[in-house]
């Protein structure tokens, strides 16, 4: 931040006045009788021994460092919230003792090294369990303190939410390797300095030097202090960047939330990287006789010839399990009488070697299945033979009872239907064969005449067992689904017994439609508009939108929302980043209006327009468009709040305002440490 002089002079004027303020404020309110109003106020800091922001302190033979408050504390999640910038080998302990806790430094320290000791939230008044939010005890093993500062913001790429905290690593530019095309800096080295984001994604770095950093933001999950690919979220920025060079920016105390946060100057689009796995057939297994599954370490095999020494290739059938198609099931479409107890064959697929190599390589396979009896079915079986042989005893002659059909499938047989979604069906096993002729679905008419409808059964593109039972399906009426006996059949040899199924269809004006102009860039950027209910889940899509109307019928009553996705390879879905590659996310945002609202209401019978113009949604990010992005979110989660307060009535309404006003009289008293570099 290069902040003139005279402007520095006054921000430490005010928020010394601020703190002193605050001080005498808790202090006044530090003697209520017992009754009285629930103590709602953090712990304040009294002391500190050595003295905050000290200089020049020795590299080993540290002595324990005191932090006295007014009040006796607790330390909760001490382990999650506690963190050292730059990290140490040995963690400090952190112990209570009296009205305040020890800090014991176990470490070699690095030379000329500024220090910060962040205790998040782990700070917490013994009684009601308040939290002093972003304490931080400074200090410095050369002759000054660094005192630069940074701000951002972490969000979700997906999501477009943001995430909250995420460790931002900073890496000196000099000390590490350029990029080019493989970065492999947070494998490497280890960041110079450490900062974290706060519940509302925002984060203020201290104590940085006036240099250029690479910058990184990692969700440490298993707060292990190390990124771990596939597991912890990350976000990466392309160039370089100088606090010192960075535009100023604004910072204010979230009464709320109860701690500092500030305009963000940089902005991390979070993503989850895919874990590198060495690729190989790790598994393979026959758990019904036809069917058998393999099971590979890393995702997206590339299989180039499958051979099985009894089965023709055109009669076996490859059905990925996964998205990242790392489990294939393979289905034998044999007469059970033809398929031996064990099939022996060969695979050939890429796999790497031991220099991570990948290389094509032919390895046997042998899948081996047998009938094995559970404890009902033995018992079923033994009580029919007592049956036949008492029969036969007396003379009788036995027939067997008729067995269950072990044909399954997923159908509702009655029931409301979406014309635009169709009917439904899943089967165990892939289907081999359909008799559409013999499929019989019928309409009846107010006039309780009947009337056939022709209807056919499509199977889904992307899962092989998985059909659609398709209609010219009209509002009025009743419909009769008939699939008569043997109709279909599996890979196994097994058919249906008769299906009847009884079905209306939806009624259009029980529900919103939803009208959508989408003005397209010039280039045909195609996009994705989905439309999510009032807790962000996904209800419908659109795919391959370029510029035109789009249009969501069937919208239950309620809170919506869109998100746009800008499907750069056009593909149809959302394509995650990665981090080694240099590779970042496809944008995707929640569509916000004029006004900045991000969510609207639906009626019944309701038909609502939106046009949605993607070269605003989709605009270069900038400080200021990203903080008046999150000013617009902030004043609509205030409005939701003070709405539900509202209806919560005016007395708890009444408690909140004078609680808030409580915690803002204490504002910079508990943000601890936070301005420490301002002194």
């Amino acid at each position: 931040m290069n902040t003139p002089r005279h402007t520095l002079y006054l921000l430490r004027l005010v928020v010394a006045l601020l703190f002193v303020s605050a001080f005498l404020s808790r202090c006044a309110s530090m003697m209520t009788p017992t009754g009285g109003p629930r103590d709602s106020l953090p712990p304040v800091i009294v002391n500190m021994t050595p003295d905050n922001n000290t200089v020049n302190r020795p590299l080993v033979g540290h002595e324990k460092i005191y932090i006295e408050f007014d009040e006796f504390v607790q330390l909760k999640d001490q382990q999650k919230e506690f963190f050292t910038s730059p990290a140490m080998k040995k963690k400090p302990t952190v112990s209570l003792r009296g009205r305040g806790v020890v800090i014991q430094l176990r470490d070699t320290l690095a030379p000329n090294t500024t220090y910060s000791l962040n205790f998040g939230s782990a700070i917490r008044d013994n009684n009601e369990g308040n939290p002093l939010y972003s304490m931080r005890y400074v200090f410095s093993t050369g002759p000054e303190i660094d005192s630069m500062l940074l701000t951002g913001y972490t969000a979700d790429s997906y999501k477009a939410d943001s995430v909250s905290k995420t460790f931002i690593w900073f890496f000196p530019a000099d000390s590490v390797e350029n990029v080019a095309e493989y970065d492999s800096t947070v494998f490497k080295y280890k960041p110079a300095s450490i900062a974290r984001a706060e519940n509302n994604g925002i984060f203020i770095a201290q104590n940085l030097k006036p240099i250029p950093y690479r910058v990184y933001a990692v969700q440490d999950k298993n707060d292990n202090q190390m990124y771990e690919p596939g597991n912890d979220q990350v976000g990466f920025l392309e160039k370089t960047y100088n606090p010192a060079e960075m535009p100023d920016f604004a910072m204010w105390y979230d009464s709320i939330r109860q701690y500092v946060t500030a305009e963000p100057q940089l902005y991390f689009r979070m993503f989850t990287d895919k874990a590198f796995r060495r690729q190989m057939l790790s598994e393979s297994e026959r758990p019904q006789q036809h069917k058998a599954m393999l099971y590979f370490a890393s995702a997206h095999p590339k299989i180039t010839k499958l051979r099985f020494d009894s089965i023709p290739a055109d009669r076996v059938i490859f059905d990925p399990q996964t998205v990242g198609r790392d489990t294939i099931a393979l289905w034998f479409n044999v007469p059970s009488a033809d398929l031996p107890d064990t099939i022996k064959g060969e695979i050939t697929y890429f796999k790497h070697d031991t220099v991570n190599r990948l290389q094509e390589v032919t390895e046997p396979l042998k899948l081996a299945w047998r009938l094995i009896e559970t404890k009902e079915q033995e018992r079923e079986r033994e009580k029919l033979e007592r049956d036949r042989r008492k029969a036969e005893a007396a003379g009788e002659e036995w027939v067997e009872p008729k067995k269950p059909n072990p044909f399954a499938f997923k159908l509702p047989t009655s029931g409301d239907i979406n014309p635009e979604n169709h009917l439904t069906v899943e089967f165990d096993y892939p289907l081999v064969k359909i008799d559409s002729s013999r499929l019989l679905l019928t309409r009846l008419l107010e006039d309780n005449s009947v009337e056939d409808v022709p209807v056919r059964m499509v199977r889904d593109t992307g899962q092989l067992r998985k059909w659609y039972i398709r209609a010219p399906w009209k509002t009025a009426g009743q419909y009769t689904l008939t699939i008569p006996e043997g109709t279909i059949t599996d890979v196994a040899g097994l058919s249906n017994d008769s299906i009847v199924g009884k079905y209306t269809v939806l009624d259009p004006e029980k529900f919103a439609t939803v009208k959508i102009r989408v003005n397209g860039r010039d280039d045909g950027t195609k996009y994705i508009v989905q439309l999510l209910d009032g807790n962000n889940a996904l209800k419908q899509e659109r795919r391959d939108v370029v510029t035109g109307d789009i249009q969501f019928n069937y919208v239950p009553a309620g809170e919506i929302k869109f998100r746009v996705i800008e499907d750069k390879n056009g593909n149809g879905k959302w394509d995650t980043g990665n981090l080694v590659e240099r590779r970042q996310p496809e944008r995707a945002e929640i569509y916000a209006n004029d006004e900045g609202e991000d969510t609207f209401a639906t009626k019944t019978n309701w038909e609502i327009e939106f046009t949605m113009d993607m070269n605003r949604i989709f605009a270069p990010v900038t400080m200021q468009s990203l903080s008046r992005l999150l000013d617009e979110r902030e004043a609509q989660r205030l409005r939701r709040e003070e709405e539900k307060r509202l209806k919560e009535g005016p007395k708890k309404n009444q408690q909140d305002r004078e609680r808030q006003q409580q915690q803002q009289n204490s504002n910079f008293n508990s943000a601890g440490g936070m301005f420490n570099n301002f002194r």
